[in-house]
């Protein structure tokens, strides 16, 4: 069944009241990749009677109010992209169109969702249940941040949403403990993975710089910063607060790596794979196309891009389904009406980290100073990509499947440094699992570039390339690398967009046609450089490109569409 949106939906469950109502920015998709509905099954698992609404209008009490009120606590979340992302381009441009909107018409999700929804909650709710924030937004803004849509500091998201919980990460296990503890009367405070704000801090948690201090000295927020990222390890991550006034923002520890019997559970709990009836009807939902009838392996990434915002959301170990559920789950589409034999993606935030893990991260937790693949793949980790081999045969034979490709990006680096499996894991992919074209992300070529992304240099993927080519030609296939490049990442200027050009003309043998201007996401590296024009590894100054025709001519640079200039003057540091 879906989860009711409707009074006439709770009342053919037989319900009256909901114990949980679930605010969304994105439309109401039954899929384990929509997070209040991970969310929203994981609590009626549980026994608990759970309500979404989504989308809800702004300037109407109808929409916010058509369930009642909840018995237990509201959950809002802006859905599965930060709200100011989705509206907005990098210059700042706002954005027509957003794939989890019926009709793809960007109407419905408002910018700083997670503030406004709370708001609308309070407007139309007069002292009501505890209010809990949830999802990526959430996430990523659960301290002081940097803003790119304001160019500040901003505050919690907390304190700006008057909520009264934020739940961080990946939170099936502590919604489940926060929603009974509410219901039961208990402690609930002790949650991992738990934000609230007291008038004092817990004793043994680690003291942030104030938010006075980190909205005005840059060098005190790159501290901060580096004290909060290093405390995001699920094995030795420490409780932390923060001051606002005479206020503090405590965050709890992060919450346990689920364990594989856990992770397979939540992935069984029999997700309709469709849009609810009361949403479909509004209009066609495009990132259905994509997500419907693909399968989600594990979760977690170790890659640690500076500028991308997936380890400070699901963390930086790797948590692995089995084979048997994800092929139990692939099984279950075939009686689909929608499914016609194609599965679109197999794979997580990085498709080859399936499988493997390094026994001392999950045993110690991370390395402090050490990453798992940059600036190369660590010996520690002993990259085996054997267990997803391994399940693509079995997915690709599987009665009534007719392809089973993998989309979600893969690490060729990490592929190149499997001496023992990695040969057999390409023949696998390129044989029977890329759909014409397989997008790699090298991001840029320089090499000064690159360390401040945290990638690693161009000779893994020549040698990827190489590979990819040879046995496409020997199996008598045309299929086509696409490659994600990123214009204007702290210490990009032209010129290094110029040698990016000449790399991709060069040694790729291509006129990229879709390029990305870097957007600072909020708690990543990379939004730290931008803010402070510093390396915050090493604390040298670095050029940032702020001006947005700038930041134009370097993408344009890269599509063919401008000419740099040899005698342009290098840009001077803002």
């Amino acid at each position: 069944m879906f989860l009711p949106t409707t009074r006439e939906e709770m009342d053919k469950l037989g319900w009256d009241k909901l114990d949980v109502i679930l605010v969304s920015g994105d439309t109401y998709f039954d899929s384990s990749y929509i997070g209040v509905a991970v969310i929203g099954r994981v609590l009626t698992d549980a026994g608990f009677r759970v309500g979404i609404i989504a989308q809800p209008e702004v300037d109407s009490y109808e929409d916010i109010t058509r369930l009642g009120e909840p018995e237990i606590f509201w959950g809002v979340s802006a859905g599965s992209v930060d709200s100011m992302v989705a509206n907005y381009t990098a210059t700042k441009k706002r954005r027509k169109n957003d794939d989890f909107t019926p009709g793809a018409v960007n109407n419905r999700r408002p910018d700083r969702a997670t503030i406004v929804y709370t708001n609308l909650v309070r407007r139309n709710f007069k002292n009501t249940k505890p209010i809990v924030l949830g999802g990526i937004e959430a996430s990523l803004r659960r301290i002081a941040h940097y803003d790119y849509w304001s160019n500040k500091i901003r505050k919690s998201i907390l304190f700006d949403s008057k909520a009264d919980y934020l739940l961080y990460g990946m939170a099936e296990a502590p919604v489940l403990q926060l929603a009974n503890g509410l219901r039961d009367g208990g402690e609930v405070k002790n949650i991992r993975g738990l934000c609230y704000i007291s008038v004092q801090p817990p004793k043994d948690y680690i003291e942030l710089q104030t938010f006075d201090l980190v909205s005005k000295d840059q060098d005190a927020f790159i501290k901060m910063f580096r004290t909060f990222y290093y405390n995001t390890d699920l094995i030795k991550g420490k409780g932390l607060y923060q001051k606002y006034d005479n206020r503090y923002l405590i965050q709890n520890p992060p919450t346990e790596l689920p364990s594989e019997k856990e992770l397979d559970h939540i992935y069984e709990l029999g997700f309709k794979n469709s849009v609810h009836p009361y949403y479909k009807s509004q209009g066609e939902v495009r990132a259905l196309d994509t997500i419907q009838f693909s399968v989600t392996t594990h979760r977690g990434c170790y890659g640690e891009c500076n500028f991308c915002a997936i380890t400070m959301h699901q963390g930086r170990t790797i948590s692995s389904r089995s084979e048997k559920s994800v092929i139990s789950e692939v099984e279950g589409f075939i009686d689909h009406q929608d499914f016609r034999g194609i599965v679109r993606d197999v794979g997580g935030p990085t498709a080859n980290m399936y499988g493997f893990e390094c026994d001392i991260k999950l045993s110690k937790g991370c390395c402090d100073k050490k990453m798992c693949i940059f600036p190369n793949v660590c010996k520690q980790l002993k990259v085996n990509h054997s267990p997803q081999t391994k399940l693509l045969k079995k997915l690709r034979n599987i009665d009534g499947i007719k392809r089973v490709f993998v989309a979600s990006g893969i690490r060729y680096d990490a592929v190149m440094a499997d001496k023992n499996n990695g040969d057999d894991y390409i023949k696998e992919l390129v044989g029977h699992h890329v759909s014409g074209q397989m997008k790699l992300a090298p991001e840029h070529s320089e090499k000064k570039v690159l360390n401040l992304m945290g990638k690693p240099g161009t000779e893994s993927l020549l040698k990827f390339k190489k590979k990819f080519d040879g046995i496409s030609k020997s199996i008598g296939k045309k299929q086509f690398l696409t490659y994600y490049l990123i214009a204007a990442h702290p210490g990009c200027g032209i010129s290094e967009m110029q040698s990016l050009k000449d790399f991709t003309s060069k040694e790729l043998k291509l006129t990229p046609e879709q390029v990305q201007v870097f957007i600072p996401l909020p708690s990543t590296w990379s939004s730290v450089m931008y803010y402070t024009g510093k390396n915050p590894f090493t604390g040298n100054d670095i050029f940032v490109e702020k001006d947005m025709s700038a930041k134009e001519k370097q993408k344009k640079l890269i599509t063919g569409k401008v000419r740099a200039r040899r005698d342009m003057p290098k840009p001077r540091k803002r």
